[in-house]
């Protein structure tokens, strides 16, 4: 049965300052894993691959129903996989306990995104 849909937006370009201002190194740290730094620094365009990253995790936060709260964080939402695999995304901390509260069995996401634009839809099913 399907618990949630989410889906985001999240503008390349918005990313690219985001990645340039002094602030960088704290939100990267603060809202990727370092599995997805990796990934991301690794990408002919990074700030394409924030950006995909970045709104899978909205978009899982939105299928949850809760948005960034209730424990629900950027950094306990991993987003795995490369550019020529299906991405997956892995729960971590506060929210694998809170997906297993809701009896969540699996996670469908997908990636997109163009030069202007990374797209994110998650489906979320429980039993």
């Amino acid at each position: 049965m399907i618990l949630g849909i989410g889906v985001d937006l999240v503008p390349v370009a918005r990313m690219k300052r985001v990645l340039r201002s002094r602030w960088a190194d704290r939100f990267v740290s603060r809202v990727f894993l370092p599995e997805e730094i990796v990934h991301c620094k690794s990408a002919p365009d990074p700030a394409q691959s924030y950006a995909a990253r970045f709104a899978a995790k909205e978009a899982m936060a939105k299928a949850l129903g809760t948005g960034f709260t209730r424990g629900v964080g950027p950094g306990n939402i991993l987003v795995a996989g490369s550019e020529a695999s299906r991405p997956e995304i892995i729960l971590t901390g506060r929210v694998s306990e809170l997906a297993k509260d809701m009896q969540i069995r699996s996670i469908h996401v997908s990636l997109s995104h163009t030069q202007e634009t990374a797209a994110a839809f998650v489906v979320v099913e429980t039993v």
